[in-house]
């Protein structure tokens, strides 16, 4: 009887779309019981994390091949290559191919006829194929790749390393992917890739992402819910702005990549935008789209930030009326500029990371309480659990339809969720 692949996923929501693609074909390949680990690279603590939980697979799962892949494979596969836990070290353009997983399936020896190490040259990848994945994590919100790869340089980030330059999806193949969605019965597609606004650039005529967005909401009218994921705003284009602005059902909820609120430090990281920048953007969308909801992505204790510098990512928290933080203390990365710049302190890292947490926390106290009393659309993940256009979590005291996009009224708060 054949076992199915057990998978364990870090990082992004683009990684957890992709072992879902992993899963789909392994199955389609019959591969029997390897366990697959898919990494990520964005912090020393993400592989750091990876590495434990193979040990511990390895511990669970002593007979089975244990296959090492994803961003952190594709960057430092020697980290995994030297691990005795580890069976084979597959790069991020071999993951999505289904020769790779029929060469697999073949038997339990084929690990043991090739090189350890698969890696192959992520930078000559010119193409991403939009994967067919009806959907993952719930049956009513459904995640589709449109876009991978990023061409910018920051100094901080290795992710370029380990999913190559910027490529995206043809819009054609996206709107017939989201068609097959609702008609599944999904209510929610959020569009996902790791340089969102870099969306078009490779394809005839260089359309943007605003277009793409539009074009799905005017050819799929039957989709209640459209949501993009992080977005880099200096990038954002008129027709995206646009559509904030006027489409209701593209949902009022963007995740920025601000990274930090200091211009020197925003220089040294090589962004593309300023302070003044990220706050007119969020100033100017908020005028358009009172309802909107912001999260970002912020650095704490980047080389060479003084206090005085680290003081001005705490500023622009409420400057730019962020609700969601997502804080990195910052992690050096082998081979990025960063890494060769002077370091702060690690103590102070995480100090300036708490205070930022604990800054988010506060705000999004402040978030649910304001809420209370409203009577929002909540879609329904679970028979306890929904989320609002702003992707503010609901919990509900009564068994509510999956998938169904209910009105509640709001009557109070937990710290982390609304109750209706």
């Amino acid at each position: 009887m054949t076992k199915p692949p057990i998978f364990a996923t870090f990082g992004c929501r683009l990684n957890a779309y992709e072992t879902e693609a992993m899963k789909e074909l392994s199955l389609q390949a019959g591969l029997d019981g390897a366990v697959i680990v898919n990494t990520c690279a964005v912090t020393a603590e993400a592989v750091r994390s990876s590495k434990q939980r193979i040990r511990k697979l390895r511990r669970e799962n002593p007979d089975a091949k244990l296959i090492v892949t994803g961003c952190a494979a594709q960057t430092e596969p020697e980290t995994y290559a030297e691990m005795a836990e580890v069976d084979l070290v597959m790069g991020n353009i071999q993951k999505m191919q289904a020769g790779t997983w029929n060469a697999l399936a073949k038997g339990p020896d084929f690990i043991g006829e090739v090189e350890k190490v698969q890696i192959d040259d992520i930078m000559s990848v010119t193409e991403t194929a939009g994967h067919l994945i009806d959907g993952f994590g719930t049956r009513a919100r459904a995640y589709v790749q449109v876009q991978n790869g990023c061409d910018h340089r920051c100094t901080f980030c290795i992710i370029p390393y380990g999913r190559g330059n910027s490529r995206s999806v043809a819009a054609g193949v996206v709107v017939e992917q989201i068609k097959r969605l609702v008609d599944k019965g999904y209510k929610e597609v959020v569009l996902t890739g790791v340089d969102m606004t870099s969306w078009g650039a490779d394809l005839p005529m260089q359309p943007k992402l605003g277009d793409l967005v539009q074009r799905i909401l005017k050819l799929v009218p039957d989709l209640p819910r459209l949501r993009i994921s992080s977005i880099d705003s200096i990038e954002a284009d008129p027709a995206l702005i646009e559509a904030i602005a006027l489409e209701k059902r593209l949902m009022p909820h963007l995740h920025l990549s601000l990274q930090a609120g200091d211009n020197m430090i925003l220089k040294r990281m090589k962004r593309r935008h300023s302070r003044d920048d990220a706050i007119a953007f969020c100033e100017d969308m908020r005028k358009a789209r009172p309802d909107i909801i912001y999260g970002a992505d912020i650095i704490a204790g980047f080389p060479t930030e003084t206090e005085e510098m680290f003081e001005n990512s705490l500023r622009l928290v409420k400057d730019c009326g962020l609700t969601w933080l997502h804080v990195f203390p910052y992690s050096a990365r082998t081979g990025t500029p960063a890494a060769r710049m002077p370091q702060m302190d690690r103590g102070i890292i995480k100090e300036r990371a708490a205070r930022l947490r604990s800054l988010g926390e506060s705000r999004v106290r402040e978030h649910l309480m304001s809420q209370i009393g409203h009577t929002p659309n909540i879609l329904i993940e679970n028979e306890n659990m929904g989320r609002t256009e702003g992707f503010t979590e609901v919990g509900f005291t009564t068994p509510q339809p999956v998938g169904k996009i209910v009105q509640a009224q709001i009557k109070g708060c937990s710290d982390t969720q609304l109750i209706a």
